[in-house]
């Protein structure tokens, strides 16, 4: 099965929903990030992606690394998804839907239930979001 690169983002907000996003054209959501370009590490990756989708202005202090995932890719039938995970911190930044996402939610445990999600964010990384809350 072919993998496909990426890095992910757990964010937060002072209510402990995590942010989720949805591609244009596109049913599942997700965690924030995307794939590197030629050169860029996991972290560089996702700082231009949280730029780039959601006008976040992020540095490497605002980035804690949470380790490797791997599931089944949610758009890409027969690829597993690599992910590099960070948890994000953005304080008071508002985040705004740009470049190729649909729209993004901030959700709860009880969202994530009846929520079209990505595997990547119901196997992994929404159980480190929530560990008291997940099955």
């Amino acid at each position: 099965m072919p993998d496909i690169r990426v890095s992910a983002a757990i964010i937060l907000d002072a209510d402990q929903r995590v942010l989720v996003v949805r591609k244009e054209g596109t049913s599942r959501f997700m965690q924030p990030g995307g794939k590197p370009e030629p050169g860029e590490s996991p972290a560089e990756t996702l700082t231009r992606e949280l730029r780039e989708e959601l006008g976040l202005e992020l540095g490497p202090a605002d980035l804690a690394p949470l380790g490797t995932f791997v599931s089944d890719a949610a758009n890409e039938p027969g690829h597993r998804v690599v992910a590099d995970a960070f948890v994000v911190t953005i304080g008071s930044a508002e985040p705004v839907a740009q470049a190729e996402l649909a729209e993004f939610r901030w959700i709860t445990p009880a969202d994530a239930e009846t929520l079209p999600l990505a595997p990547l964010s119901v196997e992994h990384l929404l159980p480190l979001a929530w560990p008291a809350s997940l099955p």
